[in-house]
């Protein structure tokens, strides 16, 4: 919920790729006077992930939550070689530049959190102050190689049921803790209703194309862009039993960046929902440090 517990409502709105593609965001209205709130979600994600955590904090500043080309109510590419980070950085180049926004508070899981530092790095200053969930940059092989064994794969489900048990099968070490509401609600955010009555992934597969021809060592060198961010405040959220950020890439990106903090969640592998008591704490604390 926003200011005084009222529901906070959104908009669906529409900004234009530099290749034309017609890609969607959720846009929950907030004070003009203050930088928005980016939220940019994970490779299988969509602007759904964000719903809680808008919801609660909508209002206060104006959120603004993506779906990167191919996922939710964006459009598919043309062109499977398209899906590509320097692809996705362009196209949020250009919504901040058709909305007019100068500054940023980028909240970004996963893709999202490498995409938070692209964009710092490509423009200093721009990014004022940022979450990174569950991500740095280094990208560990072992977790590159489990999301390449699922991504694009799945030809859905009869019924929502089977695809949360799917999802619990799929990724029981990562939420170990949760219950078949949760993977039913987990379900939601990642799937819909195909035309054919099944509930399928809501995403293009062709997403996986590139990433199926990336080397782990390709995904590894992000540290300029990690120290192009400078002094702008910035949580780390490590899920504690993570496999794409390691817990030695974690403190070494919190060393190098004194502004950087590092809040590590017991029990949640990759990616933590940002809806855990703690993750909620840190997220407030950085909002409310933010001045601009």
């Amino acid at each position: 919920m926003g200011p005084m517990g009222r529901k906070v409502q959104y908009s669906d709105q529409f900004w234009t790729s530099p290749d034309g593609l017609r890609l969607h965001f959720r846009d929950y209205a907030g004070p003009k006077g203050k930088a928005p709130i980016l939220c940019i979600p994970g490779l299988t994600r969509n602007a759904r992930d964000f719903e809680a955590l808008a919801e609660r904090i909508g209002g206060e500043r104006r959120v603004i939550c993506v779906d990167l080309r191919g996922r939710g109510e964006s459009e598919h590419a043309k062109d499977s070689a398209s899906y590509t980070p320097q692809t996705y950085l362009a196209d949020l180049e250009a919504l901040l530049a058709a909305q007019k926004i100068k500054h940023v508070i980028a909240i970004g899981s996963s893709l999202g959190g490498l995409l938070t530092m692209k964009l710092a790095a490509a423009k200093p200053g721009r990014v004022i102050a940022a979450v990174l969930n569950d991500v740095g940059p280094v990208v560990e092989a072992a977790g590159l190689l489990r999301i390449k064994g699922f991504v694009g794969r799945s030809n859905g489900w009869p019924t929502w049921v089977h695809a949360a048990r799917a999802l619990a099968e799929q990724q029981g070490d990562v939420y170990p803790d949760f219950e078949l509401l949760d993977w039913l609600a987990l379900a939601k955010r990642l799937h819909r209703l195909s035309s054919q009555g099944r509930i399928v992934p809501d995403y293009d597969n062709a997403i996986a194309d590139p990433l199926r021809s990336l080397a782990p060592q390709e995904a590894t060198d992000l540290w300029p862009a990690w120290d192009a961010m400078g002094t702008a405040p910035t949580l780390v959220i490590r899920g504690g039993l993570s496999d794409i950020l390691s817990a030695v890439t974690a403190k070494e990106m919190v060393k190098r960046r004194p502004t950087a903090k590092l809040v590590t969640l017991a029990r949640v592998g990759h990616a933590p929902t940002l809806d855990e008591p703690a993750a909620r704490r840190a997220i407030d604390a950085l909002l409310k440090s933010c001045q601009k």
